[in-house]
């Protein structure tokens, strides 16, 4: 009798043991350990990404709505813009990604309201591309967009670098903002890159106008 005996009993701590792994391994399903996780972007750099994307994609409408009989000058110009601009709307649409958000947002500029100026939308709204407009520096509007696609010649140049100047001021202002609140990491440094690429873009446009006759827009 003494050797059943003993069998069962190391047959029941084996099985208690076993029970306990098995509800090790269970725990997390059912009761998850409370790890806190690191956000891949903070929400000033969501909202930076957010609307600096949606601001780039107008340069795009403003690029495709330019004569093909301009300058040449003018046409690279356009073309370099187009290429940085395109570029850096597909690495914050992949940032966006990674951080598992939509790529639009419901509340345009709010993420400047943190800023020091208090150039930030204060009213929350849905996102429509009318309250972006609205919203964010240096935006087209629709009757100006419908004028570049009708003008042709030196008047196309003209209201061309006017536009996209006007529209690197806005995108400026937007990054210098973010530079200022972000402490660190790769949007801080894209939006300093930013800052850099679209002044020099913006002199040089400046400078176009005056060849022409013409002042940037107020």
């Amino acid at each position: 009798m003494t050797a059943p005996r003993s069998v069962k009993a190391v047959a029941l701590v084996a099985a208690a043991l076993m029970l306990l792994v098995l509800g090790a391994a269970l725990r997390p399903l059912f009761a998850p350990e409370n790890h806190t996780q690191t956000a891949v972007l903070s929400e000033t750099e969501i909202g930076f990404v957010h609307d600096m994307a949606a601001h780039h994609q107008q340069a795009l409408f403003i690029l495709a709505r330019l004569s093909p009989d301009v300058d040449p000058a003018v046409t690279r110009l356009a073309q370099q813009i187009d290429d940085v601009q395109r570029t850096e709307i597909g690495v914050m649409l992949g940032w966006l990604r990674l951080a598992g958000v939509p790529p639009n947002s419901r509340t345009p500029m709010a993420w400047m309201e943190a800023s020091p100026s208090g150039t930030g939308d204060s009213h929350h709204h849905p996102a429509t591309p009318e309250t972006e407009a609205d919203a964010m520096p240096g935006m087209a509007t629709t009757e100006e967009l419908e004028k570049l696609s009708a003008t042709r010649g030196l008047d196309a140049e003209v209201l061309f670098l006017q536009l996209m100047e006007r529209h690197h001021r806005g995108g400026i202002a937007m990054a210098q903002v973010a530079d200022t609140l972000l402490e660190s990491g790769p949007v801080k440094q894209s939006a300093r890159d930013m800052i850099n690429s679209q002044s020099q873009e913006s002199g040089l446009m400046t400078l176009m106008l005056g060849q022409r006759g013409a002042q940037p827009l107020h």
